[in-house]
């Protein structure tokens, strides 16, 4: 048997047993992939979770191998990691990784799915899906020669973003962030770590991530004149408020919408989401994004960690939703039957 991750209701997760699926010999490229890992996402997934997708938005945050439909019942996810144990010769046993939910097994076809280059382990490749995010960040308005950056909001994006920032020629790169321990985290990273009032103001660039109200006004005070400010959290059905008075016209400010579902404008014409995600496997060939990875649980308990990563109350005492980053789902026991 086989098994599926399904939300049946607001904060109401749990497995579907289901059929052994089988590849099609005669596609010709029909894969099994038996899942070794995945990871949550935990801004959007959470959302999903707690059912706050708005009915706006639902054709366009559907994942592209999401069974059911916003808001319930979903499975849903695309963070995943395997091997090819059914179809064409010449891919059985290779590791991929693919957007695919949380699924002890998938059936996809070849272009699903991209080869996990060697000496990069299963955990790390499921960041492709957060460097994959930066990337395309960093596309949507690039720096520029001795730049002035900020980050703000070191959560799996924010920080998978300063990683890939710091091979860039910037005069100053900063990540604001309110936490103390992950400052440490950071720091340790080689990243400059600041708390929010400490923040450099004056930047070129500032990249929000924290999915917070008050970060996106502090993000507007610390861009400089004719700067840019690049919006890069979503907020679901949350609407914040956007500090547009006092100087924002008169600093001739702006603010760019950055979501993954599309190549950035600046290179759409040039490179396809598959080249885009191979340049974000490629990118994780550093050691320092096995950082990112904060904890690894059963598969069995993937109810109760979606519960503690959306802050369920009671449910937290970990302190998982205040200090995960990458949470990694193993399903090692999930092919012993």
């Amino acid at each position: 048997m086989a098994w599926q991750y399904w939300t049946e209701a607001a904060r109401q997760g749990g497995w579907r047993e289901v059929p052994t699926p089988r590849a099609n010999p005669d596609a010709g490229n029909e894969l099994r992939i038996t899942t070794t890992a995945s990871a949550v996402s935990k801004g959007t997934e959470s959302l999903v979770h707690t059912g706050r997708i708005p009915a706006r938005v639902e054709t366009l945050m559907r994942a592209p191998h999401q069974l059911g439909d916003f808001p319930f019942p979903v499975s849903y996810g695309y963070l995943g990691v395997g091997v090819v144990d059914e179809g064409p010769r010449d891919w059985i046993g290779a590791r991929v990784f693919g957007l695919l939910p949380h699924h002890s097994h998938h059936i996809v076809t070849t272009e699903d799915v991209h080869l996990i280059p060697e000496g990069i382990s299963d955990h790390r490749a499921l960041l492709a899906g957060a460097v994959e995010t930066g990337l395309n960040i960093l596309w949507q308005q690039p720096p520029r020669f001795a730049d002035r950056v900020a980050v703000i909001g070191a959560g799996m994006i924010g920080t998978a973003t300063a990683l890939l920032a710091t091979r860039m020629p910037l005069d100053r790169l900063e990540i604001v962030e309110t936490d103390p321990h992950r400052r440490t985290l950071l720091a340790d990273l080689g990243l400059n770590a600041v708390a929010p009032d400490d923040a450099s103001a004056d930047c070129d660039v500032v990249i929000h991530t924290s999915g917070s109200q008050v970060g996106l006004a502090r993000g507007l005070e610390i861009t400089g004149d004719d700067g840019t400010l690049i919006e890069a959290s979503w907020y679901g059905s949350d609407s914040p408020s956007v500090p547009l008075g006092a100087d924002f016209h008169a600093r001739r400010l702006s603010i760019i919408a950055s979501q993954v579902g599309e190549v950035a404008a600046g290179h759409r014409a040039r490179r396809t989401r598959a080249q885009r995600m191979s340049a974000a496997l490629a990118a994780l060939n550093d050691d320092r994004f096995d950082s990112l990875i904060t904890g690894l649980s059963d598969w069995r308990d993937l109810p109760t960690v979606m519960d503690e990563l959306s802050g369920k109350s009671g449910s937290d005492r970990s302190g998982l939703a205040r200090s995960a980053l990458c949470h990694v789902i193993d399903y090692t026991g999930a092919h012993a039957r």
